[in-house]
């Protein structure tokens, strides 16, 4: 089962990208009238520094055989960003004779003790591991207590994307929740683009459209971001308000993994708040073993 139709994909993200421009953005004088905004296919290829029959082939979606350097003139000319100029790359590969036979094996999702002992070892700062389609795999304790609403809910399958667009309860715990749901949405197209025959992710992509109003206009608009260090505000429902610095690093010993860890500034209400939240966390955890009411 493929999750996207890669010329459909190529096609769209192309004239997409292609649409945004406006001819004063890349020193182009209009002439006469324009039926569509944007710049023509024409102007593309000129300023690519290719024909324009090859232009419309590759943005009819046929980017096999298309070499590094004309990718480079496109993203260039469209002014890609990095993420997107990186996926636009990603679509060449599928699109080559190789990966029409190439399928993922089936995800292995077990985590090795080893990872499980560096996340239990931070210990003054939330840290969990998640592969790319944001399902959490391992959590250090006070990674467990703060997205608590994530990975105990059984009905969400401990899938961030998942919470963020069906569960309504999302919208309190992120104030910023539309900038939350852009970045998930990209980050999960820049997966699609990585990864074309991820059963998992196609299954998560198709149940999320299928639900979520806000997920299927997000997911046509083929916005493409990776998401790596930034700020993070939560409202958690046991100690409130919390602002973070997050750092998310790759694990190179598992591909598609990521390490995120969030810290608080010293000093700062958001550090006695998440000290409070450990707290909290170590004395269910402590009321869980002896069977004793928490407190």
């Amino acid at each position: 089962m493929v999750l996207m139709d890669n010329q459909s994909e190529v096609s769209d993200f192309l004239t997409n990208r292609r649409g945004r421009l406006s001819p004063d953005q890349v020193g182009i004088i209009a002439v006469g009238r324009r039926r569509v905004p944007g710049l023509r296919r024409e102007e593309v290829a000129m300023l690519a520094g290719v024909s324009p029959d090859y232009y419309v082939r590759m943005e009819r979606g046929n980017l096999a055989g298309v070499s590094d350097e004309i990718l480079d003139a496109v993203a260039n000319t469209l002014r890609l960003n990095d993420a997107e100029s990186e996926h636009l790359h990603d679509l060449a590969r599928a699109a080559g004779p190789a990966a029409r036979w190439r399928r993922n094996r089936a995800a292995d999702n077990t985590v090795d003790p080893q990872l499980q002992r560096l996340l239990d070892a931070i210990t003054g700062a939330p840290a969990w591991v998640t592969n790319s389609r944001f399902d959490t795999l391992a959590t250090n304790s006070l990674g467990r207590a703060l997205m608590a609403p994530t990975v105990r809910n059984a009905a969400l399958g401990g899938n961030g994307a998942r919470y963020i667009f069906l569960d309504p309860d999302a919208h309190n715990f992120y104030p910023e929740w539309e900038l939350a749901a852009d970045t998930v949405v990209a980050s999960l197209r820049h997966t699609a683009g990585q990864n074309p025959h991820d059963r998992n992710l196609t299954d998560l992509v198709g149940e999320l459209v299928t639900r979520s109003d806000s997920f299927r206009q997000r997911w046509a608009k083929h916005d493409v971001r990776i998401h790596r260090v930034g700020l993070k505000r939560i409202v958690h429902p046991q100690v409130g308000d919390l602002e973070f610095t997050f750092q998310a690093m790759d694990l190179p010993g598992n591909p598609g993994w990521a390490l995120t860890v969030y810290t608080t500034e010293a000093g700062s209400p958001s550090e006695e708040r998440i000290s409070l939240l450990g707290s909290l966390e170590a004395t269910g955890a402590s009321a869980a073993k002896t069977g004793a009411p928490e407190t």
